[in-house]
C-alpha cells in the first residue's frame, strides 16, 4: 500500500487544516509556553498573556484532539489537571521557535515598514 500525497496547496488536502492550527496565534504561544515542560492551566493562562479562558480551553482541546498535547488529571481533592506537549507536539518547538526568533530579529523592520506604508497611504 502507498503512503498517502499530502499536498496543502491542494485545496481538500487535510494538510491545510493543520497548517491552520499550528500557525493560529495561541497554538504558536501555548506550545512554546510548553516547551519546557507540563503546565497547569493557570499557568498557561498566566504564561500566555491575554487569552481569553474561552480561547485557551478552546486550543488546549484542539491541540489535544490533533495529538499534540495530553491532558493528566491528576484524582486528588481539588481534582489536578497538567497540560504537556506529545512527542509530535515537542517536534514543534524547533520550527515554531525559529518563527518566534524571526520575529524578534525582524520586528523594528516590519514597524517601520508599516509605518512607511500607511505615510504613503
Amino acid at each position: 500500500m502507498t503512503e498517502p500525497h499530502w499536498d496543502p496547496y491542494e485545496r481538500d488536502c487535510p494538510t491545510r487544516q493543520l497548517l491552520d492550527r499550528i500557525g493560529d496565534r495561541w497554538t504558536v504561544l501555548v506550545i512554546g509556553a510548553l516547551a519546557d515542560g507540563p503546565l497547569r492551566f493557570g499557568e498557561l493562562s498566566r504564561r500566555v498573556d491575554g487569552v481569553s479562558q474561552k480561547m485557551l480551553t478552546q486550543t488546549l482541546r484542539a491541540l489535544e484532539r490533533d495529538g499534540l498535547v495530553t491532558r493528566t488529571l491528576f484524582p486528588q481533592v481539588p481534582p489536578r489537571v497538567e497540560y504537556e506537549l506529545t512527542h509530535a507536539g515537542r517536534t514543534l518547538r524547533e520550527p515554531l521557535g525559529a518563527l518566534d526568533a524571526w520575529a524578534r530579529t525582524h520586528m523594528a523592520d516590519v514597524l517601520s515598514a508599516r509605518e512607511a506604508y500607511d505615510l504613503a497611504g
